[in-house]
């Protein structure tokens, strides 16, 4: 098996609703949310973790083809299906499949940081929510939280490398994974998706064939 290509692949990713990817709780204060957004340490800028975007994307195609093994409610190991041949499966040396697709992590686009400027904490803005019993109609006791998320229209990088071997078919694998794409744009990502939060929606993507001898 030979590697002959690499795909790249750029573009934005838009929030069209508020978005929740918890993140640690080390920092919390008095008054501040219960749950915090993942955040890049260094600069303390949200970002959307590379694994939570492949996750996603992979079991909508496990659940488009069925391909969940539903008496362990684990994703099928199966190779051959579409899941498995864009997303790899486990096992061992003789009946493992590498992932063929790397999800980077995607940084936020601050070229326009003036829509920040108004939000309750940097970048991001707090939701407070009742838990309401369904009997009574009336709020929970300890119902009330707040979660802090992404604004609606805040803009992240998105970039993914889409491996290409010789014994493989390069227009079923990107297909599928337009059609991860589609489908999570019809979905949800991160927390909270059934209550509107994580609509996202794709744009500006570029795909950019290399074949592995132009890497010499």
């Amino acid at each position: 098996m030979k590697l002959i290509k690499k795909i790249s692949i750029t573009g934005k990713l838009t929030l069209k609703t508020g978005l929740h990817i918890g993140g640690s709780n080390s920092s919390l204060n008095i008054g501040g949310p219960d749950k915090f957004v993942v955040r890049n340490p260094i600069n303390n800028m949200p970002y959307i973790p590379g694994s939570s975007l492949k996750g996603k994307m992979r079991t909508l195609i496990e659940l488009r083809d069925e391909s969940y093994d539903r008496k362990k409610g684990d994703p099928s190991n199966d190779p051959t299906s579409y899941a498995g041949a864009l997303f790899g499966t486990a096992g061992d040396k003789n009946d493992g499949h590498s992932s063929r697709l790397i999800v980077r992590d995607a940084p936020m686009n601050t070229s326009n940081k003036e829509q920040f400027e108004h939000t309750d904490m940097p970048f991001t803005e707090s939701k407070t929510e009742v838990s309401i019993n369904r009997i009574t109609g009336t709020a929970k006791n300890g119902g009330l939280r707040t979660l802090e998320r992404v604004p609606a229209g805040a803009i992240f990088d998105v970039n993914m490398v889409l491996n290409i071997y010789d014994n493989e078919n390069e227009e079923i694998l990107l297909e599928t994974l337009k059609a991860a794409m589609a489908l999570l744009e019809d979905d949800y990502l991160g927390g909270n998706g059934s209550r509107g939060y994580g609509q996202v929606e794709f744009s500006d993507m570029k795909f950019e064939s290399k074949p592995t001898d132009s890497y010499a």
